[in-house]
């Protein structure tokens, strides 16, 4: 047998036994959920095709009122060459109640579901205010413990709904998009929502740094199913998705068959219907003549937390309860709902204005605020031509 054919032979070998070795690992530590994330492996905007849904139900549809100015104003060079080139499948504008501008690309339309990824931070916090208001939570100090048992003792015992609404829980969850083994790919691909969460401890002490963690998130889901007794998919379609008007039905992948959405993600909606939280937060929480959510909790999930950075130590301004905070540019201020894929849900008070932006990729990170340059773009277009 010549040399070439001996190192081939051994390479193969090699090879299979890391695959044995892989699959024994995977199946021994119960991590099957390993083998979705290897076959479709990065998350996706229409993977409610992948995923079981919990349906959020609307009542009494109330579509937006068309501008007379309606898409008249041409789109900057610049901006135009951002949804190209990072995927954009959806952009609109609602500025005074009424559709500004709309667009849309490959197959997606006005009606068409996209993940919000992310986004979905923004509505638990929602959702949490809507609670407290209802006395079903009776402060945002309140310890996790008095609603998860997991919670009860130990170092876990000090975290609070506060602390998970500012991302200072302190747990040593893993926020890592790139690993198949890491809890956020676990989370989005496994079974178990509950036993991951269960299982969470401590590795700093809670309220001390701000640290971005989709884990904090889902924790807030179950303290939210724990207060008001029904599935976060019900709270949210009673309390939120009819009280808004939505023209169409939202889904919420959960994590199996009559299992737990996962919150921290997967809410699937469209442009039209997703500009309404931005509505709803401009309104301080008002959606016509009802209050959906009090003024109050509006004003303070909008005021930055001012906890440590846990990179830089630095007072963070730009983040208050799941809302990424901009308090000043071009002298105005702005916040927005954000996910991995750069949707965002802008809203720019200034302009009694709402950007809604649905897509596959975000662009350049812009310093330790974490905030993306093609946001300032989006916002820059507001206010120059609006």
């Amino acid at each position: 047998m010549g040399l070439t054919k001996k190192l081939g032979k051994i390479v193969g070998i090699g090879l299979l036994l890391i695959i044995a070795v892989f699959n024994i690992y995977v199946l021994v530590t119960g991590k099957t959920y390993v083998y979705k994330a290897l076959r479709y492996n990065f998350a996706d905007i229409d993977d409610w095709k992948i995923f079981e849904q919990r349906q959020v139900d609307t009542s009494k549809p109330q579509p937006w009122r068309t501008s007379t100015q309606y898409n008249k104003r041409k789109v900057p060079a610049k901006l135009d060459s951002i949804h190209t080139a990072l995927g954009t499948v959806a952009f609109l504008v609602v500025m005074n109640d009424s559709l500004q501008h709309e667009q849309y690309w490959e197959s997606y339309s006005d009606s068409s579901i996209s993940n919000s990824f992310s986004m979905a931070k923004s509505i638990i916090s929602i959702l949490i205010g809507i609670a407290y208001d209802e006395g079903k939570i009776k402060s945002l100090d309140q310890p996790v413990g008095d609603f998860l048992p997991s919670y009860k003792e130990g170092s876990k015992s000090k975290i609070t709904i506060k602390n998970l609404l500012t991302m200072s829980s302190g747990t040593n969850w893993e926020e890592s998009y790139s690993s198949p083994f890491s809890m956020t790919t676990e989370a989005y691909y496994g079974d178990n929502l509950k036993t991951l969460v269960d299982n969470l401890q401590t590795n700093s002490q809670p309220g001390q740094f701000y640290d971005y963690k989709s884990g904090d998130t889902q924790i807030l889901s179950f303290v939210l199913q724990s207060a008001t007794g029904v599935k976060v998919s019900t709270y949210a379609s009673e309390k939120l998705w009819k009280k808004i008007g939505a023209e169409h039905p939202a889904y919420w992948s959960i994590d199996k068959t009559n299992g737990d959405e996962k919150a921290y993600c997967c809410f699937y909606s469209n442009a039209r219907d997703f500009a309404r939280i931005g509505k709803l937060y401009l309104n301080q929480g008002k959606w016509d003549s009802v209050q959906v959510v009090s003024s109050n909790y509006v004003k303070e999930s909008l005021s930055p937390s001012l906890i440590k950075n846990k990179k830089d130590s630095s007072l963070v301004d730009f983040y208050g309860y799941q809302w990424w905070l901009v308090p000043s540019y071009r002298g105005v201020s702005f916040y927005y709902a954000r996910g991995i894929g750069g949707q965002n849900i802008i809203v720019i008070p200034s302009k009694n204005a709402v950007v809604v932006r649905l897509g596959k990729k975000r662009g350049s990170k812009i310093g330790v605020a974490s905030h993306y340059a093609e946001t300032f773009t989006m916002v820059d277009w507001v206010l120059d031509a609006y």
